[in-house]
């Protein structure tokens, strides 16, 4: 058995090896040989949604791909590669994306595979720009999916369920800049009240607070593009919410170094170097760390919010920070923004997983019953909970059935899910 273990150390893997193939004949040479597989990423899921006690197979070895379609407005990229690898090969070629998770450090198969997003009410998930991907089931047939495909909506965000994603394209458009501004201390009550204003203020919007006072919010970071068309109204707008603007570089956790994070005090720059919120040299957040996030619809938002304040004196002694941030609505199946615009309440707690755990079935039950839990992170709602919370989980699952019919991709978190 492997002793190697996720990016945050709270998940030894139970694999018995991982693998690393150097071709697409190597890793169908790995699935020939049987039993249970699942494929590694970038291993910065926090629970054990990639774990095995078969073989783990990491692609981070295969031939990378970058190739930008004669149209210039899609790239096809290595599953294996990390957004912060490709976003500068991008940039150079004048293209950019239309948003970014907040660490660059992920891959984009994993991310695309658990719905993982950045924020902005006008930008879907980073699954809502794949336009086609290919996958290597576990009989080593290859599979190719294009937007508008029948299993097309089903097959981006996967859950890891459908085989080894080879490589993906993604939509681009021409490069642009942004700026990032951060506000601190608006009332919450006030916030609250115009919170749809609040989160269209800019083309990225994260509300931040440790929960330790539930008046005001600790920070807003606010990215927008250039140039700036709505200063006056941004300015106006935290002025009525009692907010003022940062004076100095912030981190999202208080008191902690903000060396790795991205620029702020509107100073703008290249878009892969603001819309992440830390920089891909640096370890993001704080490291060691637990993470749990719950999306919501936006009609339930401030309901959900509230729910949270509520339970603030349980929540902050275990919590760093919790983020507020927002989705536009897509149709891909799994996806925590399907059929419905989202707004997600991302925990990052203190490295303290029986305490975390003991805490989240009150947190659960206090959130609206159409909280979606993240695919790559901490939770505890069961199974049959989780799936009633999708129209379309039996499709998703017939779908798994044909590209995995001996269940080899099945794992513990798999069948905790019914599949």
């Amino acid at each position: 058995m492997t002793t190697e273990h996720n990016w945050a150390g709270n998940l030894t893997y139970r694999a018995s090896t991982i693998a690393h193939p150097e071709s697409v004949d190597e890793l169908r040479g790995l699935l020939a040989q049987g039993g249970p597989v699942r494929m590694l990423g970038s291993r910065h899921c926090f629970n054990d949604i990639a774990d095995t006690d078969g073989v783990l197979i990491a692609l981070d070895r295969l031939p990378r791909v970058f190739e930008i379609d004669p149209t210039r407005t899609a790239v096809r990229v290595s599953g294996a590669a990390r957004y912060g690898d490709i976003a500068p090969l991008l940039d150079a070629e004048g293209l950019a994306l239309a948003n970014l998770a907040s660490l660059p450090h992920i891959s984009i198969a994993g991310a695309i595979a658990t719905g993982t997003h950045g924020s902005g009410d006008a930008i879907g998930s980073l699954a809502s720009a794949v336009r086609g991907l290919t996958i290597l089931t576990p009989a080593g047939e290859t599979r190719t999916l294009e937007r508008g495909d029948d299993d097309f909506d089903g097959a981006v965000v996967s859950l890891g369920a459908l085989g080894a994603v080879l490589d993906v394209t993604l939509d681009v458009e021409p490069t642009y800049e942004v700026a990032q501004h951060v506000f601190e201390h608006p009332s919450w009550d006030a916030v609250l009240a115009d919170f749809d204003e609040v989160t269209s203020i800019g083309t990225s919007v994260s509300l931040f607070s440790t929960w330790e006072r539930t008046d005001f919010v600790d920070q807003i970071w606010v990215k927008q593009r250039q140039p700036e068309a709505r200063e006056a109204a941004r300015e106006s707008l935290f002025e009525r919410l009692g907010a003022e603007p940062a004076t100095s570089k912030r981190h999202p956790i208080l008191g902690v170094d903000p060396i790795a994070c991205t620029e702020q005090l509107g100073v703008a720059g290249p878009w892969f170097e603001r819309l992440a919120h830390f920089k891909l040299e640096f370890t993001p957040s704080a490291g060691a760390e637990i993470q749990t996030e719950y999306l919501v619809p936006r009609a339930d938002a401030v309901a959900a919010i509230q729910a949270v304040r509520t339970l603030a004196g349980q929540i902050a002694p275990l919590l760093l920070v919790n983020e507020i941030r927002t989705v536009r609505s897509d149709d891909l199946w799994l996806s925590s923004s399907n059929g419905t615009d989202a707004v997600g309440i991302h925990f990052t707690w203190k490295p303290e997983e029986e305490a975390v755990r003991a805490l989240l079935p009150t947190i659960e039950a206090a959130l609206p019953e159409t909280a979606r839990p993240h695919w790559g992170k901490v939770f505890t709602l069961d199974g049959a909970e989780t799936r009633s919370r999708y129209p379309r989980w039996d499709d998703f699952a017939a779908l798994a059935a044909r590209f995995d019919p001996e269940r080899r991709l099945v794992n513990p978190y798999l069948e905790r899910l019914g599949l």
